[in-house]
């Protein structure tokens, strides 16, 4: 069994795998994560590899211990022991882990040139061209991480929970707010799609991931498909594209 994990800014996602089939998908919250917790939703589990994708070398390191003590092996980390197969254009050493895993499974399995818009602590762009070559991307803040942003920054704006809001025109100032993030952001990622497809071809496809995308659709009206999992399901891809050949 393969143990697919990729830790990111909020969250730890992973995916147990036998074979071609995922038999469980959990997060556990990169801020409460403990042993424990990842030894209990192992339970009755008996891993044979773990790969893991991280843009938290902190919690990289912490996990990779916690592993080597459950599962008695070293896991494998992307960027490190196994390199993602995917030319690109971004600079070396500056291009997230996750972001080019995403890149590649999508390369292989969605027709190019393809634009990902992943939702989640941040939003982020990423464009693979025709050819299969990452061309780059663009990084703004999250829903979330916005939201947070007015509260912190401001004396008297309230905290707002996350969620779709009722009408675009606010009428008090939690509505304001969740109104201006959600439609803002919506508005945006539209904007920003248009653009890039004028680039790289108006029958660019457009890919969406991570946990906020159902509101980015929602509210940008942009025509994607959406793929749960994305980076796990890549992560899956390169064990068996490029570690199992390893013999």
């Amino acid at each position: 069994m393969l143990l697919a994990i990729d830790i990111g800014n909020t969250n730890i996602s992973a995916a147990v795998f036998s074979a071609k089939q995922a038999l469980k998908y959990f997060d556990i919250s990169g801020k409460d994560y403990s042993a424990e917790k990842l030894r209990t939703k192992l339970k009755n589990l008996h891993i044979t590899d773990t790969v893991i994708c991280s843009v938290v070398p902190a919690l990289t390191r912490v996990l990779s211990r916690d592993l080597l003590k459950l599962t008695a092996k070293k896991p494998y980390i992307i960027g490190k022991d196994v390199i993602v197969p995917l030319k690109s254009n971004y600079r070396p050493g500056q291009l997230g882990q996750d972001r080019l895993v995403n890149a590649y499974y999508a390369s292989v399995f969605y027709r190019l040139p393809l634009i990902i818009i992943d939702s989640g602590t941040a939003i982020t762009f990423d464009i693979i061209s025709k050819n299969r070559t990452y061309l780059g991307g663009l990084i703004f803040p999250g829903l979330e991480m916005s939201l947070k942003s007015l509260e912190e920054k401001t004396a008297l704006l309230p905290e707002v929970k996350l969620k779709a809001p009722k009408r675009i025109i606010g009428v008090d100032t939690k509505s304001s707010i969740l109104s201006g993030i959600v439609y803002g952001s919506g508005g945006l990622c539209k904007g920003i799609a248009e653009k890039i497809k004028k680039i790289t071809g108006k029958d660019s496809m457009i890919l969406g991931t991570g946990g906020n995308i159902g509101l980015i659709k929602k509210f940008s009206q942009i025509k994607l498909k959406t793929e749960r999992h994305l980076t796990l399901k890549g992560i899956h891809l390169l064990y068996d594209n490029e570690i199992k050949k390893r013999g």
